[in-house]
């Protein structure tokens, strides 16, 4: 039932993550708007300049505005990410304790030096 659960929710952030995509585009190149204007603005000495920036920093603000639902994409793929990081390790520690004939002797043989030094 648990491993329904995981997959069912990994299918709607993975859905979540798809149809946010164009949003996630939008706002990255709002982003290199706005930083490029702003880097320029504030470089720029001639009071024309200043104005013709600060009209597409605030276009590449609007813009970065309008594509804020993105961010449900970026956290959807962020939980899908550590949310698999944490299955695969999961996944090799299962492997490591279930497959490895020596984890009872290492554990017997541990128990015995204990026995040993108590003596």
């Amino acid at each position: 039932m648990k491993n329904l659960l995981t997959f069912t929710l990994a299918v709607i952030l993975a859905i979540i993550a798809v149809a946010s995509l164009g949003n996630i585009v939008g706002l990255a190149i709002s982003l290199i708007i706005v930083y490029y204007s702003l880097k320029q603005f504030l470089k720029t000495r001639s009071t024309w300049q200043k104005i013709a920036w600060g009209i597409l920093g605030v276009i590449g603000l609007s813009g970065l505005l309008g594509n804020l639902p993105a961010l449900a994409g970026i956290a959807a793929v962020y939980v899908l990410y550590v949310g698999y990081k944490n299955w695969k390790k999961e996944k090799a520690e299962d492997c490591d304790t279930k497959h490895d004939p020596f984890t009872s002797f290492e554990r017997q043989w541990n128990d015995l030096e204990k026995g040993r030094t108590k003596i």
